[in-house]
């Protein structure tokens, strides 16, 4: 009996920590209708970090992004100045529900991309990323960094 307290006890801590770390600072989930996927991720939530973003990379590793913060949804426009290399752009409103994506985003392309008028969270991630996984309008991200009182999919 003593040993099954202890196997259920080891099984309940191995499960908060998996729970918590579902959810850091260094990774979003997104999912959809097209399965789940986790990326590394980099914050970009204050000005002078949103306004450098990926600029000036040659590379940026197959699973990994950038998530920008916004203090609060509002209209948004990224341009690819100074930026390497091609992008997926996946604007989401303060709930995390991906509301545009603009797919493959040309380096080095000063024209503006528009992202919508409620948009708090942009995820960069590698060009073409979008399009291979099925990420869709409509999917969800999570991440600390969203309101649990507004997400749709809550970190835990």
């Amino acid at each position: 009996m003593r040993l099954i307290m202890l196997l259920a006890a080891s099984v309940l801590a191995l499960s908060v920590s998996a729970a918590t770390a579902m959810c850091r600072e260094g990774a979003l989930d997104l999912r959809g209708d097209w399965g789940t996927a986790r990326f590394a991720v980099e914050l970009a939530d204050d000005a002078e970090t949103r306004a450098r973003g990926l600029m000036f990379r040659e590379s940026l590793p197959r699973w990994a992004g950038m998530l920008f913060v916004y203090d609060r949804p509002q209209s948004v426009a990224f341009w690819m100045r100074n930026t390497l290399i091609e992008l997926d752009m996946l604007f989401a409103g303060a709930d995390g529900r991906i509301s545009r994506i603009h797919h493959r985003a040309q380096p080095l392309d000063e024209t503006p991309i528009p992202g919508g008028d409620a948009v708090q969270f942009v995820l960069e991630i590698n060009g073409g990323m979008a399009e291979a996984l099925g990420i869709a309008e409509g999917s969800e991200m999570r991440h600390p960094a969203i309101d649990p009182e507004r997400a749709v999919w809550p970190c835990e």
